[in-house]
């Protein structure tokens, strides 16, 4: 079995792309879909349209920097609202949180592609993401959006080389997910919350940290920083825990283990893990 270059992936990507001929982008400005979207408009011109959803959960200066980029790039941008405090299966925040949250972004933008006359869908999500506990992959399935990153075998650090190598500024932006990932499952979503956490987090960003996370227990504020970051933590440590006590957290821990994706889906696994036994 021939191995796939990264060169042969990226010319999948394009084949992939032009037998689409017309596609509508749902575009975040992270480096996925950054990047599925410049390589679309290379390949299809105008025939794309870019997606920027705003939403009770997506913080301003991620929608702002989306919208400033698909402008940056050239192409036919669309902004839109949706409210994720509408669905109350989002807000109970069950394990499935995410099945619903795109549920209800897919149904919106198959609206606004039919509309449009846009015949296809596609997303930025690539072959790690299917590694993790994703519930929202079956919603995409349901809604028929394509993930062509993934039809094309490209990973993450794959999508940031060919994102280098084109010139993209997102080539070595940080991961980011939805402040909702932040709350454990079973507590319920609420603006309070996400206000916290939204403001906790540009504090830090503010600090010059490279990639942050804010986990949020209650009256316990659970900071997770890259290793490499954590002595910087430790030096920040009274301006940290007075912002994050100004904020309404009680406590102000940092996680020792640092940044890691998904680590409100490690509960998840420890059930599993039980059950097997």
């Amino acid at each position: 079995m021939t191995t796939m270059t990264l060169q042969d992936k990226d010319r999948r990507l394009g084949e992939i792309l032009r037998e689409m001929e017309q596609v509508l982008i749902a575009f975040s400005g992270g480096v996925d879909s950054t990047f599925v979207l410049k390589r679309a408009h290379q390949e299809l011109g105008d025939k794309v349209l870019a997606v920027v959803a705003a939403s009770e959960t997506f913080p301003s200066r991620e929608y702002d920097a989306a919208v400033k980029l698909a402008k940056d790039l050239g192409v036919s941008l669309h902004e839109t609202i949706v409210s994720e405090f509408a669905n109350a299966n989002f807000v109970a925040n069950n394990p499935d949180r995410c099945y619903h949250c795109k549920t209800g972004l897919y149904a919106h933008l198959q609206v606004i592609a039919k509309d449009l006359g846009y015949p296809f869908i596609i997303d930025g999500s690539n072959v790690d993401d299917l590694g993790d506990y994703r519930p929202g992959l079956k919603a995409k399935e349901e809604q028929g959006v394509r993930s062509v990153l993934q039809e094309a075998g490209l990973t993450k650090q794959e999508i940031r080389t060919l994102s280098k190598e084109l010139g993209l500024p997102t080539w070595d932006k940080p991961s980011f997910a939805c402040l909702s990932s932040r709350i454990p499952y079973g507590t319920r979503i609420d603006k309070q919350k996400i206000d916290q956490l939204d403001e906790g987090e540009n504090f830090l960003l503010q600090l010059g940290f490279y990639q942050v996370r804010v986990r949020h227990h209650d009256k316990i504020a659970r900071i997770e920083v890259m290793p490499q970051e954590l002595a910087k933590a430790v030096e920040h440590h009274e301006a940290i825990s007075a912002k994050f006590q100004s904020l309404g957290f009680q406590y102000v821990t940092l996680d020792l283990t640092g940044y890691r994706t998904g680590s409100m889906n490690e509960v998840l696994q420890a059930v599993k893990e039980s059950k097997a036994r």
